[in-house]
């Protein structure tokens, strides 16, 4: 069957005609990056450096969120935080080549940093101090906001409705479903929870380091939501290494703003949510060929059996209470 998905309509030349409609000259050299939700290319350019083309997942996001996420990034780049922008033309970052909007980012290299170091946690404690108090300036207005247990039902709701999972899993998953989304609606109580402006996705991959630079990259999942969201996902290891990993950010991030500690009862709220998202992700990009391509075990009994019990683990985490740090 020939698939009729949008992302079959890109090819090398509608991306080099996109990118040259903005005043460019491509030549002729395009190498995809890995990136599942959008297409996201390294395309060469006469007489210049290369530049990364971003074509957004038509239909994922409107203008006015894409333009939030960009203004966003313009915003930290012009208080100095490593950020990597998208680039103006003629003073518009967002442009639109039918169906796909899309958009132009200088080329970053780098390596991941070694989140082990003390010092390169306390370093990403003092820029997410930074970031999380520009974001705190004002609201997003067309970006998502985490909403806990509402997004949960959302997710699991995705997932059973795909047809992906065996059958036979069906009611252990509804019940731990169920089991977390009560947690949630205990544990994050929105009228309780002061949001701002985040990152959203800060996991160990969106951090590049250069030249003794920590770049924050892909605002792609920026959201409104707490402050424990970007936080939660540079822990790993044992509960004491958690811990520890935590003091030292927050004594970065303190030198701006005071540490959320009372967020930490959120953590494993958020950790949920993330796994249960990710699942309902892969389950409502079926219809894209490239995930198929890339996860064909989603179907497969082995995925969910272990899917399963990765939320076991989370009930259980929840149940244990939230993770201390001691006061000085």
């Amino acid at each position: 069957m020939i698939s009729t998905h949008p992302y079959t309509q890109l090819t090398p030349e509608r991306v080099m005609d996109a990118i040259e409609a903005q005043g460019f000259v491509c030549d002729a050299r395009i190498f995809p990056l890995n990136s599942y939700e959008n297409r996201v290319y390294q395309v060469g350019i006469e007489d210049q450096q290369p530049l990364i083309a971003k074509f957004y997942r038509p239909g994922r996001w409107s203008r006015e969120a894409i333009q939030e996420e960009h203004d966003f990034l313009l915003e930290l780049q012009r208080e100095d935080l490593p950020v990597v922008a998208p680039i103006a033309v003629n003073d518009q970052t967002l442009f639109f080549s039918d169906p796909f909007f899309f958009a132009l980012f200088p080329r970053r290299g780098g390596q991941a940093p070694e989140l082990s170091s003390d010092d390169d946690l306390e370093l990403l404690g003092r820029w997410l101090g930074r970031l999380h108090q520009v974001g705190a300036n004002c609201a997003f207005k067309h970006r998502p906001l985490i909403r806990g247990a509402d997004d949960m039902v959302l997710a699991s709701e995705q997932v059973l409705r795909s047809g992906l999972m065996p059958v036979d899993y069906h009611a252990s998953y509804e019940s731990l479903a169920t089991a977390l989304t009560d947690w949630a609606q205990k544990l994050y109580r929105a009228e309780d929870i002061r949001t701002l402006r985040l990152h959203g996705d800060l996991h160990p991959g969106n951090l590049l380091l250069r030249d003794e630079t920590l770049y924050m990259v892909d605002f792609d999942d920026c959201v409104q939501g707490p402050a424990m969201q970007d936080i939660w996902m540079l822990l790993s290891g044992s509960e004491q290494e958690q811990r520890q990993q935590l003091l030292v950010i927050k004594e970065g991030y303190e030198m701006f703003r005071p540490f959320p500690q009372h967020e930490l009862a959120l953590m494993e709220v958020l950790r949920s949510l993330r796994v249960m998202k990710y699942a309902a992700w892969l389950c409502s990009r079926w219809d894209d060929p490239a995930f198929p391509a890339a996860f064909p075990w989603l179907d497969s009994h082995r995925f969910w059996s272990e899917h399963i019990i990765l939320l076991r683990e989370q009930l259980a985490a929840l149940q244990e209470g939230p993770l201390v740090l001691p006061q000085f």
